[in-house]
């Protein structure tokens, strides 16, 4: 009999790719439309695998219960895994993710909001569609010749230095783990963050949320910045103190912000608030400013970046009830930067 699979969160599209591309699997899928929360967890009483998102919280008393209900994988359908309690799941729960789906997903997003930004082609949308045709406020800059830094130099981080390098920019970059053949393929330097920071016009984040780099764009390094430096994020809203950022706006030192992010995103993001009043007031400052760009992380949504999705989580799934290694096992896919798992320094 074919695995029973209890999804979490699941939207339209996910219900489609996921029945599209099971039909090579043939497991049983069962979906929920709410979050995974402690309210919830008892819909997976039953389910040896769950499916989960980025914005269910799947914490310590989340993590014991699902245990306690017989769930033995937590498959992630997303490369992030800061919304787990990992300590709680080690030898109890494998926790699977997807660690690389599209990397050009991303960085092509990243840079469509930067390319939004710099030439407000946002703003004149609605401009024009008012039968305003007045360019007044709407000037840009040439990114040509201007310094780039990119900060996390994964597939998506080296994706975005190649096409910003192709658009005639300096890339420089900063990763705790430097790549210096990466470097010459895709015509990037490394540097250090201080650097960066202090050289950039376009500081872009391609790095996961660590306790590391927690709020590393904060009121301290936005100092050391160029003025009106744009900076976008497509990693994670914690790399951003979001207060800073907007006292950075409000006095010009930040010329503008691309955010797919957002610290407080798991209320919003997501889903359909446009007959409600945003409760939260820093979301609410941020979609006021006109030079702020924020999409509701959608820079992974493409039809192949779901697709590979759906696929490596399928056979993750396949993988454990085969009883093979599972490749894409948190701690797994840390053998070749074994530095790099905070679940391994954790349980030392």
């Amino acid at each position: 009999m074919k695995e029973k699979i209890c999804f979490f969160d699941a939207k339209p599209y996910d219900i489609k790719m996921f029945d599209e591309v099971n039909k090579d699997f043939g497991f049983t899928l069962k979906y929920f439309t709410s979050k995974l929360t402690i309210d919830t967890v008892s819909l997976a009483k039953g389910y040896k695998v769950i499916c989960a998102f980025v914005n269910d919280d799947i914490n310590e008393d989340v993590v014991n219960e699902l245990y306690e209900n017989g769930t033995r994988l937590i498959a992630l359908r997303c490369a992030g895994f800061n919304n787990v309690a990992m300590l709680s799941a080690y030898k109890k729960i494998d926790v699977v993710r997807v660690p690389a789906y599209s990397p050009h997903a991303v960085a092509e997003h990243a840079v469509a909001l930067a390319m939004s930004l710099n030439r407000k082609t946002h703003r004149a949308y609605y401009r024009t569609r008012d039968n305003n045709f007045n360019i007044n406020g709407f000037m840009g800059v040439d990114f040509y010749g201007k310094t780039c830094g990119v900060v996390g130099l994964g597939k998506i981080g080296q994706i975005f230095a190649k096409i910003m390098s192709g658009f005639g920019m300096d890339v420089i970059a900063y990763d705790p783990f430097p790549n210096e053949q990466a470097a010459k393929e895709n015509n990037f330097s490394y540097v250090s963050l201080e650097e960066l920071f202090e050289k950039s016009d376009l500081i872009s984040l391609h790095c996961p949320m660590t306790p590391e780099n927690a709020y590393m764009i904060n009121k301290d390094s936005i100092a050391t910045m160029k003025d009106s430096v744009i900076i976008i994020n497509t990693g994670r809203g914690k790399l951003i103190n979001t207060k800073d950022l907007i006292d950075a706006l409000k006095d010009s030192k930040v010329g503008a912000a691309g955010l797919d992010v957002y610290e407080e995103e798991e209320k919003y993001f997501f889903e359909d608030f446009s007959s409600n009043i945003i409760q939260d007031d820093t979301l609410a400052r941020l979609l006021s400013f006109p030079n702020v760009l924020v999409t509701s992380h959608q820079a992974f949504f493409t039809y192949e970046a779901m697709h590979a999705i759906s696929l490596t989580t399928l056979q993750n799934v396949q993988d454990f009830v085969d009883g093979k290694e599972l490749q894409n096992a948190i701690c797994n896919n840390c053998k070749d930067h074994p530095n790099r798992c905070t679940l391994k320094k954790l349980v030392k």
